[in-house]
């Protein structure tokens, strides 16, 4: 078994593309005896790692990648794999990979960091909760670097072979004229950016595009029916009320989530319906903003739940059979931008989002700044098919250079 699996590691690294790498690959270090790549399924955590191998590491001897997915593991401990790659073959870097999907991974994982102090772990895995609240106290001793799904600026660069830079968020309020001269060379633009809109945010779309919705919905069941029901040990008739959630965020406005109602029409317990959003948002599916105001009109004031990309508002209206609202991708593709590189979003009364000192208004080329009238603090209005703003506006896709 072995052999097998020494043979598949290097034919992956064989096969794997040098051309494009993501964002995070210019960041992603072994600094750490134990290192985490952790995102959603889908946007090219195997991909990275793969890649980072044969760039930095394809000469060094002392290096050994496997998934922890293999039948093999059914049966088989992985520490004791992990121990013989390292005192018998003498691996000092082992890459480990869909390390969720092996039972009781994180008591092992610990057991391995601390057996072995001349061994460095790279490990990844889709289930953002389960890699952190249920890692034995790992999250302190590992480095964990988070995976989004491409911006536009990687869609563009992947599809067109460009080399845009990324546009830094404070660079595009100070400046989007002179952040817009950097993007002089791109032709069509706008349509551009509808179409990554619609199909652009998981690097597999460039695989086969005729099949992209289908690959999403599959990435939509294995998060579902395998992730959160092996971590959760949930029973299928309980998981299929997950779906029906992700499915009623997709067919209303952004934010308008009733808990109490969607219980309601769930026939489900309210706490067991806020139970399962927390788990959607652990595992990449949805994301939620806090409203600005804080004290007590803060905390009477609901979180707002939203789908986590706009490409899963397209696949999930595949079946829904409505028309698709221009507000909600506006607004969900600004939030994702943002809240991508970590910058923290709120909504706010005052306008459509905000950071701690700027508010945004979101609309089409006709909105006009009546929303921000009477706003103190420093506002912008950002518009979706503009290409030249005037003052104090913003066009929308810049937003999607800032990784």
């Amino acid at each position: 078994m072995f052999r097998f699996i020494s043979e598949t590691f290097h034919r992956l690294v064989e096969g794997i593309s040098l051309t494009h790498t993501r964002y995070l690959y210019s960041t992603f270090n072994l600094t750490n005896r134990l290192t985490g790549l952790i995102g959603p399924r889908g946007v090219g955590k195997t991909t990275l790692m793969l890649q980072y191998i044969k760039n930095e590491l394809l000469q060094n001897p002392k290096c050994f990648y496997f998934s922890a997915d293999l039948i093999y593991f059914q049966q088989s401990k992985l520490l004791e794999f992990v121990s013989d790659l390292h005192l018998i073959e003498g691996y000092q870097i082992i890459f480990i990979d869909e390390i969720h999907k092996y039972q009781g991974w994180n008591q092992e994982l610990k057991n391995i960091y601390d057996a072995f102090p001349n061994l460095k772990i790279i490990f990844s895995g889709s289930s953002m909760l389960d890699l952190i609240e249920g890692s034995h106290d790992l999250s302190r001793r590992a480095k964990l670097f988070r995976l989004h799904g491409l911006s536009f600026r990687e869609y563009l660069n992947f599809a067109f072979n460009f080399k845009l830079p990324v546009i830094p968020f404070q660079e595009i309020l100070d400046d989007p004229k002179t952040a817009l001269k950097k993007l002089q060379g791109v032709e069509r633009i706008l349509p551009h950016f509808e179409e990554y809109l619609t199909q652009g945010y998981y690097p597999f779309v460039f695989e086969d595009p005729h099949s992209y919705y289908e690959k999403i919905s599959r990435v939509i069941d294995k998060t579902i029916f395998e992730d959160i029901a092996n971590f959760y040990n949930l029973k299928t008739p309980n998981l299929h009320y997950f779906k029906k959630i992700l499915s009623y965020l997709a067919s209303i406005p952004p934010g308008d989530l009733n808990v109490h109602n969607l219980a309601k029409s769930l026939m489900i317990d309210h706490k067991t319906v806020e139970h399962y959003l927390t788990i959607l948002g652990s595992v990449g599916l949805i994301r939620e903003m806090r409203p600005f105001e804080g004290g007590s009109p803060g905390l009477r004031k609901p979180m707002k739940i939203i789908l986590n990309n706009t490409n899963l508002i397209y696949t999930l209206h595949q079946y829904l059979g409505q028309s698709i609202s221009k507000e909600m991708i506006r607004g969900l593709f600004f939030v994702q931008s943002l809240q991508n590189i970590g910058i923290e979003l709120f909504y706010s009364k005052q306008a459509d989002y905000r950071t701690s000192d700027v508010v945004f208004e979101i609309g089409g080329k006709n909105k006009t700044k009546d929303q921000l009238k009477g706003v103190l603090e420093t506002a912008y209005l950002v518009k979706d098919d503009i290409l030249h703003p005037m003052k104090g506006e913003i066009p929308l896709f810049l937003f999607g250079f800032l990784y």
